[in-house]
């Protein structure tokens, strides 16, 4: 129930308590309180009870967790008669990354050798830059378009 409360926080909680009922009136009072959360339990218990027997037998493995959304999309997912666990274990993203890494990289280790083979040595003396004192070649140049400039 209080499943997110850290341990300084139980600890002003408590501190707080003493401070407002006394150490006199505690006791009773944390009594108080736990006849009525058992009463809320049992009236809930009583009413989830009641809604099962009023389904039917066709309901009879309905849960009330199953109506929170995270749970209900969770035990959707791990029902198998979808397939979902094969296609999810399909995907190896670890794979297809360095798949990817892999085409680009030899991309660019393609395209230095063959620019250094076209243009006699010159870009592979720079490290494989693109000189940009040399003119272009004629096939090189990129077709002139007035209007986007």
């Amino acid at each position: 129930m209080f499943n997110d409360i850290g341990p300084l926080e139980l600890v002003t909680l408590v501190v707080l308590a003493v401070l407002v009922f006394g150490p006199e009136k505690l006791p009773k009072v944390i009594q108080d309180v736990m006849r009525t959360v058992r009463k809320i339990r049992e009236f809930s218990e009583s009413a989830k009870e009641d809604i099962r027997s009023e389904l039917g037998p066709e309901f009879k493995d309905f849960e009330f967790e199953d109506l929170n959304p995270k749970t209900f999309i969770r035990k959707q997912l791990d029902n198998d008669e979808l397939g979902l666990k094969e296609i999810r274990n399909g995907f190896d993203l670890k794979k297809e990354m360095a798949e990817v890494t892999d085409a680009v990289h030899s991309r660019d280790t393609d395209s230095p050798s063959s620019s250094s083979s076209s243009s006699s040595g010159s870009a592979g003396s720079s490290g494989g830059r693109v000189d940009m004192t040399k003119k272009p070649e004629e096939d090189d140049r990129p077709p002139f378009d007035a209007d986007a400039t």
